[in-house]
């Protein structure tokens, strides 16, 4: 099954871009906040049931192999190294078990500095005791899944921990790390020769990095907690302006390694528009014809939320799920009923023993289960919506509601105002901004990608950064706040961070951009997005903006999924700084990060039809 080697030893990215940037970072033993547990390959031990890595945590319910630092040699001879947890009857010779990867490079057993205490407020709701401690962060956990009849293989991605190499950040180099070690472990007398993956964030992109790049026959499915499609338009450069420099400095600096690690964020001074590389990096779900998918998305993520909904809308696979969650997805993965599901999908895919719910996988799962977000933890009297059975997504039945800016007094209306007026905010700061509300009259569902089209100008700069946001207000125009998590305290008293707390979707642009609206050099044709967001930027060029020159912007925002009272409604917030919560304390801003300069006006009514498309399936 394997693949024969490549010629070149080298990083596999470098021979495609001579440029590309490496950092420098720790090694593991002397990482200030790596919990390393010291390198012992070849070690083996049976972590007998009731064992316990740490007073409180989860204990081990059956038999468990646990081999520490398991070398695999992959095709350029790189050596990386596994935590493997299996069921102790596995060694029988007629009960070999599935394996699943968890792929990231953020340590493999409990090890990297990543983790809930110190990244939620009150452990993002996972109980102490849910996890056993010995799970790789945003991974399935070994004590709960070798009970469940699984292998869990905790690997250090190339270049981290002890493992060999530079890191590799998604891209052609880390599938073919996938693949040969899926090569290794099905030729393991314990394996029963069928593969999965599983995992948030970047363990979820590295299952469709792989599933778009490469086909292995032993990868039976794959299950995307909450992922990212293209790392430019989602992550790093969003809206063709710099997006979360501070998030992407703290990943950085909890990387641990022999060596070092690309980083695709430090490439963005070096190449600040789409190309080559960029297109390099991104990933072609549209590839995926085949593997089964269990896909996850949230409003919670400003990191995920559209990279998930475009993995299930542009994967071809036939059998693909959509389960649309209102909560974090740490939280999520952890619930024990989604244990059960997932176990279900695996075992269909890896077992012939399987359960009746697992044979009976494809025909009594909905395609898409959808959930809305009522805030009725911030006093809404709307109640959220969970994961209700749909058909397609976005929904068939929608309508696309225009709301006009009406700048005279701030409100979105149905009718084009016909006053010209204007409302303008400080671009460099991180408070101001300018508002627009609307209220509905009848309880009102909205789902499905909305998008905001200005007319703006800056008199003091030849550019500006723009940011929208859509939140929820109650009935007397106060904007709410929905919790992601179950938290022992009432709401204000929760840190204000993004895991904890969700406000609403945002959209971005650099003006200077707009040129490239649809240009050449898109992810995806425009004839395969919704109706509504027919707005695609190739970010391939840019024109500065005459100062003082009033301009038209199309703004995509990322999906919203929220359900209203009636007398409730949205607020359109206009500024020119990111409006999302920070991820954690260290992200919280002190300083603009964007690049404006002066004041920024919003000009409606008359000749300027500045709007908001909103998507309603109800009301």
């Amino acid at each position: 099954m394997g693949i024969p080697p490549r010629a070149s030893a080298g990083p596999k990215i470098q021979e495609l871009f001579s440029d590309v940037v490496y950092t420098k970072i720790t090694p593991a033993p002397e990482h200030p906040h790596y919990h390393y547990a010291g390198f012992h390959p070849g070690h083996r031990q049976i972590l007998e049931p009731g064992h316990v890595r740490a007073p409180g945590r989860r204990p081990f319910g059956v038999p468990t192999i646990f081999e520490r630092d398991q070398a695999i040699t992959v095709r350029d001879g790189i050596r990386l190294y596994a935590d493997i947890f299996r069921p102790a009857t596995s060694d029988e010779e007629k009960k070999p078990v599935p394996a699943i990867i968890p792929w990231s490079p953020y340590g493999k057993t409990g090890t990297g500095p990543q983790n809930y205490d110190l990244m939620a407020p009150h452990r993002a709701g996972i109980a102490l005791d849910r996890t056993s401690g010995y799970e790789k962060f945003e991974a399935p956990d070994p004590a709960e899944w070798a009970e469940r009849g699984y292998a869990v293989v905790n690997i250090d991605a190339r270049g981290a921990g002890h493992s060999e190499g530079l890191i590799a950040q998604w891209g052609v180099q880390e599938a073919e790390d996938i693949y040969d070690v899926i090569d290794w472990l099905v030729a393991q007398p314990w394996c029963n020769g069928s593969v999965v993956m599983a995992g948030n964030s970047w363990l979820a992109v590295a299952q469709i990095n792989f599933a778009s790049r490469l086909h292995h026959p032993a990868l039976k499915a794959i299950a995307p907690w909450e992922s990212v499609t293209d790392p430019y338009r989602q992550l790093i450069a969003r809206g063709g302006r710099p997006h979360l420099p501070s998030f992407h400095a703290m990943l950085k600096h909890g990387f641990a390694g022999p060596e070092g690690a690309e980083f695709m964020p430090d490439m963005l001074g070096k190449r600040p528009l789409y190309d080559d590389y960029w297109e390099a990096k991104r990933i072609p779900v549209e590839n995926i014809d085949n593997i089964p998918m269990y896909v996850l998305a949230s409003y919670s993520s400003m990191l995920h939320t559209y990279g998930s909904f475009q993995t299930f809308r542009l994967a071809k696979t036939p059998k693909k799920w959509l389960r649309v969650h209102p909560y974090q997805e740490w939280y999520d993965f952890y619930r024990p009923e989604i244990s059960d599901e997932l176990q279900a999908f695996f075992d269909c895919y890896c077992k012939p023993d399987a359960s009746p719910r697992a044979k009976n996988w494809e025909a009594t799962t909905p395609p898409v289960r959808l959930s809305l977000l009522g805030f009725e933890d911030d006093g809404s009297p709307a109640a959220t919506v969970i994961e209700r059975p749909e058909k397609s997504y976005p929904l068939e039945r929608q309508v696309l509601r225009t709301l006009y800016l009406n700048g005279e007094n701030g409100t979105l209306v149905d009718t084009l105002p016909k006053q010209e007026a204007e409302k303008s905010y400080e671009g460099k700061s991180l408070t101001d901004g300018v508002t627009f509300t609307a209220k509905f009259d009848v309880d009102t569902e909205l789902a499905g990608y909305p998008k905001a089209v200005l007319y703006v100008s800056c008199p003091d700069h030849d550019d500006l950064d723009i940011a929208v946001q859509i939140r929820k207000i109650d009935a007397s125009g106060r904007q709410l706040v929905h919790l992601n998590y179950p938290c022992p305290g009432p709401l204000d008293q929760v840190t204000d961070y993004n895991v904890a707390k969700t406000l609403g979707p945002q959209g971005f642009l650099r003006a200077s951009h707009a040129v490239s609206k649809d240009g050449p050099g898109g992810p995806v044709p425009a004839s395969d997005l919704s109706k509504e967001t027919d707005v695609l930027y190739s970010h391939r060029e840019r024109k500065p903006v005459s100062p003082g020159t009033i301009i038209r912007l199309e703004i995509p925002i990322w999906p919203i999924g929220m359900v209203f009272a009636a007398g409730e409604g949205i607020a359109l917030n206009i500024s020119g700084h990111d409006m999302c919560l920070p991820e954690t304390e260290i992200c919280r801003l002190t300083e603009p990060e964007d690049e404006n300069v002066g004041r920024h006006f919003v000009h409606t009514g008359g000749k300027y039809d500045s709007h908001l498309v909103i998507p309603v399936i109800k009301g």
